[in-house]
């Protein structure tokens, strides 16, 4: 059930951002036992001055290709299982489109059930 919002900078085509959005959910599906049908990912991309990431927070050089990743998401994942989805996420992207891993910003946040709803006005994980 995550929620994943990607900010790109501008420029990139939409085989990119879709291509992101894959290598994501991919990472998700193999590392924190995301179902792979549960998708739901929000792209925006932003152009100079919009999208702002320090250049070296933390001694990483980030370049101009830099993004954000966010993954809101139910909380009770092990410490193990998100430093696995942060590699499979760096690593998917370097693989298919050569973005640098230090260019890979990624932030969890959890909540829990009551959190939700699908539609309908319902909260679906949550039984009366």
């Amino acid at each position: 059930m995550p929620m994943v919002r990607i900010s790109l900078p501008a420029g990139k085509d939409a085989g990119f951002a879709k291509g992101v959005s894959d290598a994501v959910q991919d990472a998700m599906v193999a590392t924190i036992d995301v179902p792979a049908a549960d998708r739901f990912h929000v792209i925006a991309d932003y152009p100079a001055g919009r999208l702002v990431i320090d250049p070296t927070y933390l001694g990483i050089e980030r370049g101009a290709g830099a993004l954000i990743i966010e993954i809101t998401m139910r909380g009770g994942r092990t410490v193990e299982k998100k430093k696995a989805l942060y590699r499979a996420i760096a690593d998917n992207l370097h693989a298919r489109f050569g973005v640098r891993r230090q260019d890979v910003m990624i932030v969890l946040t959890e909540n829990e059930l009551i959190d939700w709803s699908f539609g309908n006005g319902e909260a679906q994980y949550v039984k009366d």
